[in-house]
């Protein structure tokens, strides 16, 4: 009984110390836009924690539920507490129209707030080189059956030229003319299906050859203005083979990654359920491995949005950059 005293005595001055140490270094406020987002900043933010600094990811309001990215800009932007306190938020279009708009300047030049550089944190959920790991963490089947990094590689070169100049409406606060969801239903490839994956690239490639050749026709004297854009947009990091990372995050998660995904993993989990089946014993193993299998895996859509295999990806590491800088030149 003294032993069990003394070890609990312990534990509680161990937790005491740690307390007392996170409430002794500098606490520096994270504003985020949404729940989602808070997962994400952290995994951005815990790697600079140190005994002088540590972070707190939070909403713009406790009080009131406000969310969004305005408000947390307006969090930020309205608050005189200094080094103390910065807003992360998705870059969405705000990166690539280069301070065109207020928001924009902003999102580009506050060094007290970070965005993502791609359009959202579904787009590094989305990372190709990253896709096959997640397909194994559900399906529990390491078999590779598909190439996700060749095929957001095609669909990118593929919307790359339509992209160009969906940015280059926005660049002119003429946007109504080509929105980003004129842009999404152009670039929607169907029903997608592993036994001919490249079929909906194929038509998506006719797609988007049409509209640039209408918007080339009702924009003559755009050649040049565009071409100029399309140098800056590659040395801003989107080039024909990444496209995918700055376009609209949900509409990549939900009707290009999420579709593929889930086909893929059907396959697998088949291929590992007659596995199971041929080389079970007698039916009591042969029920009891199934539901264990059963057991062990997780929705397609749960494991993606908790994929971190982005780390590796040069837009990561710029924003990790960014945050090494502040913390560089406004706090240690």
């Amino acid at each position: 009984m003294r032993r069990l005293k003394d070890n609990i005595s312990s534990d509680y001055v161990n937790a005491a110390n740690r307390l007392n140490g996170r409430n002794a270094r500098k606490r520096i406020v994270a504003y985020v836009e949404a729940y989602d987002d808070i997962f994400f900043w952290r995994t951005v933010l815990s790697e600079f924690e140190n005994d002088r600094i540590y972070f707190e990811v939070m909403l713009p309001s406790r009080q009131n539920l406000t969310k969004g990215k305005k408000s947390a800009l307006m969090s930020l932007l309205n608050s005189k507490v200094g080094d103390s306190m910065i807003a992360c938020v998705d870059a969405d279009y705000d990166y690539l129209l280069q301070g065109t708009t207020a928001v924009s300047k902003q999102i580009n030049e506050n060094p007290y707030i970070f965005h993502t550089y791609v359009y959202a944190i579904e787009n590094y959920q989305c990372y190709a080189p990253s896709l096959h790991d997640v397909s194994v963490a559900v399906a529990l089947n390491d078999h590779i059956i598909f190439d996700f990094e060749d095929y957001l590689r095609q669909y990118s070169e593929t919307i790359f030229p339509l992209f160009v100049w969906n940015i280059w409406f926005y660049r002119r606060n003429s946007y109504g003319k080509f929105t980003i969801n004129d842009f999404n239903k152009v670039i929607e490839t169907g029903n997608f299906s592993l036994s001919n994956p490249y079929r909906g690239l194929h038509n998506l490639r006719h797609k988007v050859g049409r509209k640039v050749t209408q918007l080339q026709r009702e924009n003559p004297k755009a050649k040049e203005s565009w071409g100029k854009l399309k140098d800056e947009l590659k040395g801003l990091g989107v080039t024909p083979q990444t496209t995918y990372l700055f376009i609209q995050g949900h509409h990549l998660f939900d009707n290009v990654v999420v579709p593929i995904l889930e086909k893929v993993c059907e396959v697998l989990v088949k291929e590992r359920e007659n596995e199971i089946d041929r080389n079970a014993v007698h039916n009591v193993q042969r029920s009891n491995e199934l539901a264990s299998y059963s057991h062990s895996m997780e929705g397609v859509i749960p494991m993606l949005r908790r994929n971190t295999g982005y780390r590796h990806s040069e837009q990561f590491i710029r924003l990790q950059n960014d945050v090494r800088h502040f913390l560089e030149q406004h706090v240690e």
